[in-house]
Formats: C-alpha cells, structure tokens, sequence
C-alpha cells in the first residue's frame, strides 16, 4: 500500500474514531436507531424521541432493565421511555440532561407551570388595582420593575407563593392614572432603620435554640420565625433570613426559586442564617419515589429499607399504581441534608426504583 493510499485509510479511521468517541448510537423497542451526543442520558433520550414523551416520562428501561432518568446511555442500548400524562418535569430535571434540547424543553415546560400558578398572584393583583381605580395595563409593568421582576409571570408568582405580598406595593403617588414609585435610594436609606423596628416587633422572650438555627450569630428563637414553605429547608442546606411584612422571619435554603428576587429586591430584610451544628435535630420532609409497580411489594420493599435497614422514622405513607407504574410519597424524619442524601441514594439503589427526588412540601 502506497503511503498516499495509507495517509487516506488513516484519515478515515480517525474520522470514525472521533465520530464514534462524540456520538452514541441507540435503539428503540421497535429496533429504530437513534444517534445522539455522547454522554446523553436516558431522559434526554426521551426528549429526543418526542417533546411529550420527555414531559411525561415516569421510568426508563434500558436493555430491559430499569435505571434512574440521569443514567448514561452507551452503544447499542436499547431505550424504553414509560409515560404518566400526569407527569410533569421539576427544577431536578435540569440535573438529569446534557443536550441544549431538553434543558430548553424543561425549562418552557417549567415556565407554563409557573405561569398557571401565577394566575391566583395576578387575580390579587388586578383587585388591589381595582381598589386604588387604576388601569391593570397602564400600571402592571411599572409594580413589575418596581419589585425587579424581568417578567409579568415571575412577579405573579410571587405573589401567588406570598414572596410579595399587594400590601407592599406602597410609598408610591400616583401621576396620570399611573403609580410612580418613590425612589430606590431612598428606600435603602429608610430600609436600615425600618429593619430594626420591624425586628422589635417579632421579637420573643429569650430562650435555648430549640430549632438550631442562627440569625445574624443569635438563636432564631428569640424571633417569630418559620421554615419557608417554599423550599422546606434541612440542616445542611445552606440558608438566610427573610423578614416578611406580617409574618415573622421566613428560612430560605439559599437555592429556593424566589431567592434571587428577594436578595436583589428586598436586600435589607434578608440576614445571615447559620446551622448551630451543635445538636441534632429532626425534620420531616417529603420523598417523590417512582417505580415499577410489582404489587403489594413495593411497600414492603420501601418500608424495609427505610426502617429496618436505615432505621428511619416514617411520618406519612401514600402509594399509587398504574399501568404497571406506581408513584409513591414517604414523609421521613432526617437529621441533616448529608442524612437526607444517604437516604435518597439507598433508595435509588432499590431493584425496580426509577427515581428518588426531595419535594417541598411543609410538615405541620
């Protein structure tokens, strides 16, 4: 072979080499292939096969075998996407892909869901307007910068999960028809002060730090204070203090969804909120389990392993089957994030479980 001829063929196998090394080929039940980027898993898979069967996927076999949403795929595995149309993607979701195209999916998909449960902030809206005889339109982007929301549907939201409340729209005169806003310099200025007056009023008589949580370096116990409903913080995650306007302090884990407009617009109500780390302490929080439905089993399986094995405190237990599938949701008592974690990979590890995840929801 000539070196021109050999030149020629090496370049080809490389061609197929990196071809190879940045594309995975896969099939689907029926034996279609579908190429798609290297490191791309099980969910994206689903996305690539068609929008509605990501939104709505609830487990995924590959090569007959059940495994978690985020799982790798590699050559010649063949994919089966399981779908619930009561299904609906979530923020972990977005951990769980690597294509641009599911990312984008997700996100579209999140941002509807957020615009439908806005429409109860918006309702508010439109009466507190009402009330003050103003026009909706002339006035519902000026509360919108005001507030520093970049849309219409993230200042909704927020008042539909109370992060912003229609009393606060005041210090404000209204010009033409249209609210005009006194200035933000002159809102910090006030804001120092404001904060500790308001402090005083949601101060409690002195005690232990029964709840292990600190505020500005004092227990959060000489306050009026709860755990946001929004995010349901756990020791480890990592917090602040929010002081509402009739509620006391509100716990935030640093990563809720409303963190970022109450940081850049309420700066001066948020404080520093620590763990003690002294003692430990117990809080419940909700399970999202997700798996194939092998019958009165499943229970068994969960219980077990939550209990026997990990020694685990259940507070509630519901479980639903479906076509094969079921979804089920375990309040526990943890101890910390790190414990909430050793749980949700056991779990994980299960025979049969698609998908662990952490919801918000707030015991009582």
């Amino acid at each position: 072979m000539d070196a021109k001829h050999s030149n020629a063929m090496e370049f080809v196998n490389d061609f197929k080499t990196n071809l190879f090394n940045e594309e995975v080929y896969v099939y689907t039940p029926k034996g279609e292939m579908r190429i798609i980027p290297k490191g791309a898993t099980a969910l994206d898979f689903a996305f690539e096969i068609h929008s509605d069967v990501g939104y709505h996927a609830t487990a995924i076999k590959v090569n007959n075998k059940l495994v978690p949403m985020g799982y790798k795929l590699s050559n010649g595995d063949q994919i089966q996407v399981i779908t619930n149309k009561n299904q609906k993607p979530t923020e972990d979701w977005l951990k769980m892909v690597v294509t641009g195209k599911a990312r984008a999916k997700i996100r579209s998909s999140m941002k509807e869901e957020r615009r439908k449960v806005g429409e109860i902030g918006k309702e508010a809206l439109e009466r507190k307007l009402k009330n003050l005889k103003l026009d909706f339109e002339d006035n519902v982007d000026i509360i919108s910068k005001y507030f520093g929301f970049k849309s219409r549907i993230d200042l909704y939201y927020a008042i539909s999960q109370e992060d912003v409340k229609v009393s606060d729209i005041k210090n404000y005169t209204i010009e033409s028809g249209k609210l005009v806003f006194r200035k933000e310099e002159e809102d910090d200025a006030l804001g120092a002060e404001a904060l500790k007056e308001e402090l005083k009023k949601v101060q409690r008589p002195a005690k232990e730090n029964h709840s292990n949580i600190l505020v500005n370096g004092e227990p959060a116990d000489i306050y009026q204070f709860s755990l946001a409903s929004c995010c349901n913080p756990v020791m480890g995650d990592e917090i602040f203090a929010y002081l509402t306007t009739n509620s006391g302090l509100k716990i935030h884990r640093s990563s809720c969804p409303n963190a970022v407009n109450l940081l850049a617009n309420y700066g001066y109500r948020v404080m520093k909120a620590d763990w003690a780390d002294k003692v430990s302490t117990n809080f419940i929080v909700e399970l999202l389990v997700r798996g194939i439905d092998s019958g009165p089993g499943v229970i068994q399986l969960l219980t077990n392993e939550l209990s026997n094995k990990l020694g685990v405190n259940i507070k509630s237990f519901s479980i639903e089957g479906k076509e094969g599938l079921f979804e089920g949701k375990v309040g526990i008592h943890v101890l910390n994030r790190d414990h909430l974690n050793l749980v949700i990979h056991s779990l994980e590890s299960l025979d049969g479980i698609s998908s662990v995840t952490r919801t918000d929801r707030t015991f009582k």
